[in-house]
Formats: structure tokens, C-alpha cells, sequence
């Protein structure tokens, strides 16, 4: 695997854009510059990838943006930061599903100082060249079906095959971008991306476990809407399984009830502990057993006169 973080030299114009970021004015021996390929348009370890369009609208985004390590929001761990960026393609490559390989690289800089050797001798000799970048996409469609995730389900499974075309999801639309990170294992294989989605206005449970799932390594970043939205969903989940446990509640109660009415034989505290583990359809189903269930009707004789004789016939078998 070829590295993604390797030293650099100042190219003509690019101190002037450093400058932008300073406080005071830096020269060319104040600050170690290096080139780190942000991320690309294949496939990933997630069986996503980004379009080559979402990858022009991330160059503009990810300027300015700083570089962590271990996508740590603490200020400490900022090490670096993006002053240029560039979509460039990668000659004689193909992506997986046998696009023209394009790949999202960004100029960064930091200062040289005796805090930072350690970390410029890492991206010197090769230790620190993996990274992985935070950002959040609108529109996530299946390679399959072409239904956008992010608004509907979809029922094609990332990483199968459907009638020889393999599942996986593009990304699309870019909203914002967080940060760079130095990563040990990045999600795409020649940089590295932690995702995160949005749906208009709105919190798509199934996308935040999705995420979640697939970041579970390197953490997740959420913007102030999503979490505020994801805040939301939670409190409407706690809602309706009050109101679901006060409704199992009541259907145990009155399945227990028709249980004593109709088999009254049974003991009490059995019927307690029958009830009391069974699930809400489970009590559905006995509820509507039960009161469809009819008594035993007592055969009664009748008397009928034919004649001076009497007829038992409705008791033959």
C-alpha cells in the first residue's frame, strides 16, 4: 500500500494561503508542510464510495480544517492544519467497480517546534501515513436499485450480489466536513473516512447504526442538528415504551381475567406467572383466543309427542 501522508516542500503561492491561518506572519522555516490523501471514489472496507462530484464539493469544504489524531475533538490533540486541496486522478488505476480512480488530497501544515519532532519524524519515516477524515453526506444511493438510503429503506445488503451486480452505497451530496485524523486502520484502503449522514430536518435511526456500527473503531463525529435530532428520537422512544408497558399492563390483566373466567380450575398464581412472561402479541393472540372460545352447550332432552308415544330420537348416536 503506497503511503497516504508524506513529506512535502512549499510550492510557490502556498505560504501566502499558511498565512491566512496565522496569527503572525510565518516563513518557510517556521512550518513543516506535508500532503495527505484525504479520501477517494472506491469502494471501501464499508462497501461505500464516494462520487467523483462528492469529492469536488469535500476539496472546497475540508480548506481550513484541522488535523487530529484519533478523530479527538479535545483542542490538545490538534496537530496540523489544511490550507489547500485538490482532486487528482490516478493514472493507469480503476476503482472496484471499474471507474477512473480519483482521489481527494489536501496540503497541510504545522509548526515546527520540539512538541511536534516526534510527530514530524513519524510522517518522515513512514510511521504516520494512514489517516481518515470526518465528514457528513445528504444522499446515500444503493449501486443496485438506485434508492437514496437516506430518505427510504432499501432492501439490497451492502457486499452481496444481486443478479451479478454487487451492493454498496454511493455518497453523495457532501454537507460539511470536520476534520483529517492520523488513524493506524482507516475504513477505505487508501485513506480512510468515518461518516456521518443527514436527512433533511429529520433522524434516521437506521444511518446512525449503520455509522455507528462501521466507526465503532475510530469514534463518530455528529454536528450539533444530528445530535439534537438523534437527542429527539431517544425521548420519543422512551415515550412509547411508557405507553407500551402500560399497555402490556392492561392486556395481562384482563387475559388473566378471561383465564380465571374460562378455566377457573387453574390455580391463581399460575396463571400470574404464565402471563407475566409473555410478550405483548403473544397476549394479543390468548386475548382473542379466549374470547372467541364458546362455552359447552348441555345437550337438554325435549320432550315431543307423536301421538301417545314419546321420541328420544335426537340422543341417537
Amino acid at each position: 500500500m503506497s503511503s497516504k501522508i508524506e513529506k512535502s516542500f512549499l510550492k510557490d503561492g502556498e505560504l501566502e494561503k499558511i498565512n491566512r491561518y496565522a496569527a503572525r506572519e510565518l516563513t518557510a522555516e517556521d512550518i513543516f508542510v506535508f500532503t495527505a490523501t484525504l479520501c477517494d471514489n472506491d469502494i471501501d472496507r464499508d462497501y461505500e464510495k464516494f462520487s467523483t462530484q462528492a469529492l469536488e464539493e469535500l476539496a472546497a469544504l475540508f480548506i481550513g480544517k484541522t488535523v487530529i489524531a484519533d478523530h479527538s475533538m479535545k483542542s490538545a490533540d490538534q496537530k496540523a492544519r489544511i490550507f489547500d486541496t485538490y482532486v487528482e486522478r490516478q493514472e493507469g488505476k480503476k476503482t472496484a467497480d471499474g471507474e477512473a480512480l480519483y482521489a481527494l488530497k489536501a496540503r497541510a501544515y504545522l509548526p515546527v517546534c520540539d512538541e511536534n519532532q516526534a510527530l514530524i519524524r513519524d510522517i518522515e519515516t513512514g510511521i504516520k501515513k494512514e489517516g481518515s477524515v470526518s465528514c457528513s453526506m445528504k444522499k446515500r444511493t444503493c449501486s443496485v436499485c438506485g434508492q437514496d438510503k437516506a430518505q427510504s429503506r432499501c432492501e439490497h445488503q451492502p457486499s452481496k450480489t444481486y443478479n451479478g451486480k454487487r451492493c454498496y452505497t454511493i455518497l453523495e451530496e457532501a454537507q460539511d466536513a470536520y476534520e483529517f485524523s492520523f488513524v493506524a486502520v482507516p475504513a477505505q484502503k487508501n485513506a480512510g473516512v468515518t461518516k456521518a449522514y443527514s436527512k433533511t430536518e429529520e433522524c434516521n435511526m437506521e444511518d446512525y447504526l449503520t455509522t455507528i456500527k462501521a466507526c465503532s473503531d475510530e469514534g463518530i463525529t455528529l454536528t450539533g442538528k444530528q445530535a439534537s435530532g438523534l437527542a429527539d428520537y431517544l425521548a420519543r422512544l422512551e415515550d412509547e415504551a411508557k405507553l407500551g408497558e402500560a399497555y402490556k399492563k392492561e392486556l395481562s390483566k384482563a387475559v388473566s381475567a378471561l383465564l380465571r373466567q374460562k378455566l377457573p380450575q387453574l390455580d391463581a398464581g399460575l396463571i400470574q406467572s404464565v402471563v407475566s412472561v409473555m410478550t405483548a402479541e403473544e397476549l394479543i393472540g390468548f386475548k382473542k383466543g379466549l374470547q372467541e372460545r364458546k362455552e359447552p352447550q348441555p345437550q337438554l332432552m325435549t320432550k315431543q309427542e307423536h301421538g301417545s308415544r314419546k321420541d328420544y330420537s335426537q340422543f341417537k348416536i
